[in-house]
């Protein structure tokens, strides 16, 4: 009998096993990436909150710490996209992901270079359009998902997905163990792909007082809010949710412009800039100045808890699956549990045998 965990992920990425570690900006970056292809999934760097300087090393370092194959997560909107593209080509990465993509001649480019594009979707409507588009694979993300997210559950959005593409499709939003990954493969799923369960793994460079606020954070304590960009995002409950939760439009602005300093100190983005572009931000849309503000720094903000350590003066993007999870294993130890039970749930359907393959 061949091996219901070799599937056509593993065939195409190349992983030994039919699990994808999402991009998660200042989450993905070398460490975890290479961690979670050593063991045996396919990680993605996140190259969407780096400048086309940073991501030739990012890549090279990557490859230093691995010799599995690896992709790259990126946005076309983003300063320097098409020099990315380059680099991305150039260094012959397996596949690329992306949310907000490239029209389809550049996907034709990349595919003709011999790069999967493999692209994240939360609604059927996009995932119909990037098939359109002449895409791979998709990652199709339930409303549990991390960060900006859609209102249709993974067990409804999968199945409707699948019933309407062609092409392998990865279940995403809600999957952190072995039961999730045959509960994926039985809806006719090729694999999961899992963001807030890495970035919950030692491997992970987010420092150590971040990982903390995850682990003890409870179902309850994860929310879907709007008032940082406008559009819906799940976040865990912090000092620094709150106050934007409760703050006025007054409040809202005094709020952001203090992230604008620190986003200046950090990026050196003038101020002046950051004003600019929030003020057309909130003429193209329905936000207040203090909150399309707060959305063109909100990069910042997540940056404070990634990188600087200081969960309660950021912002903690997160799956609802976090709710559930208080440990932080090695990748190593993660995809070896989830291929584990995975294996065994399979077997006790009768639909392989429990040993290894």
């Amino acid at each position: 009998m061949s091996d219901p965990l070799h599937t056509l992920l593993c065939q195409r990425l190349g992983c030994r096993y039919p699990i994808i570690q999402t991009a998660m900006g200042w989450v993905a970056r070398p460490e975890l990436v290479a961690g979670s292809c050593n063991a045996g999934a396919f990680g993605f760097l996140a190259a969407a909150v780096m400048r086309p300087d940073e991501v030739e090393p990012a890549i090279e370092k990557v490859r230093a710490l691995t010799d599995q194959p690896f992709g790259v997560n990126f946005h076309m909107f983003q300063p320097g996209a098409e020099r990315i593209v380059e680099i991305v080509i150039a260094h012959k990465v397996k596949a690329v992901s992306f949310g907000r993509g490239p029209d389809k001649r550049m996907i034709a480019r990349l595919r003709e270079a011999g790069i999967a594009c493999v692209p994240t979707v939360g609604a059927l409507k996009h995932a119909r359009k990037m098939v359109e588009m002449g895409v791979d694979m998709l990652v199709v993300t339930g409303g549990e998902g991390g960060g900006h997210t859609g209102s249709v559950a993974s067990t409804v959005l999968l199945p409707q997905v699948l019933d309407a593409v062609k092409v392998p499709v990865v279940a995403s939003g809600g999957f952190a163990d072995g039961r999730g990954l045959a509960a994926a493969l039985a809806y006719g799923a090729q694999g999961i792909a899992m963001g807030t369960r890495f970035l919950m793994t030692r491997d992970c460079p987010v420092p150590q007082l971040t990982k903390e606020r995850y682990t003890r954070a409870s179902t309850d304590d994860i929310l879907v809010t709007t008032r940082v960009d406008g559009i819906p995002q799940r976040m865990i409950r912090n000092e620094t949710l709150v106050r934007i939760e409760k703050a006025g439009h007054l409040r809202m602005l005094l709020l952001a412009l203090a992230s604008a300093r620190q986003m200046k100190r950090l990026s050196g983005v003038p101020l002046g800039q950051l004003l600019v572009t929030a003020r057309r931000m909130a003429h193209a849309s329905e936000l207040t100045f203090g909150q399309a503000l707060m959305a063109a720094i909100a990069p910042v903000m997540f940056q404070r808890a990634m990188l600087s350590g200081e969960p309660q003066h950021g912002l903690l993007a997160t799956g609802q699956v976090a709710g559930r999870l208080q440990d932080l294993p090695s990748c190593e130890e993660l995809v070896g549990n989830i291929v584990r039970e995975a294996r065994e749930r399979l077997a006790a359907l009768g639909v392989t045998p429990l040993a290894a393959a």
